[in-house]
């Protein structure tokens, strides 16, 4: 894999510490970080985390997170041509389609989420944060 996108969820897992997610969640992370992989998030996850930070904490704290992870992640553009991808889909959450569609437009190779079944019929990989994370370790 070269390149994976996180699922709002694996994020927030490690955030927020989220036991017993944020173990598999947080060594996705480290291997971004090691340069094992790109790490991608979808324009929209970051105001997602955003919004909930700042309800969470304050303002300048969503900021300096926001900053923080535009650190380590590149971003999955979001656009006219990938919300009209993401209609398409006629999945349940819309949500779920537009990062779909997103990490298909960037060329991921895979999601990272904890829901896979909000991903039904992806055209991107779907892997569950102990899967990414044991292919992630090897060499």
């Amino acid at each position: 894999m070269k390149r994976v996108l996180l699922d709002v969820n694996i994020v927030l897992d490690v955030l927020l510490d989220r036991g017993p997610h944020a173990k598999a969640s947080a060594a996705v992370w480290a291997a971004i970080e090691r340069g094992a992989v790109e790490g991608m998030l979808a324009a929209h996850a970051l105001t997602t985390i955003h919004y909930l930070v700042r309800k969470d904490r304050d303002s300048p704290d969503a900021r300096r997170t926001i900053a923080a992870l535009l650190r380590v992640f590149a971003v999955a553009a979001v656009d006219g041509a990938v919300l009209r991808q993401a209609l398409q889909f006629s999945w349940p959450d819309f949500e779920d389609s537009v990062t779909a569609a997103a990490a298909q437009s960037a060329g991921c190779d895979a999601i990272v989420t904890r829901d896979p079944r909000g991903f039904p019929g992806s055209p991107v990989r779907v892997l569950l944060p102990e899967v990414a994370a044991a292919l992630l370790a090897q060499p």
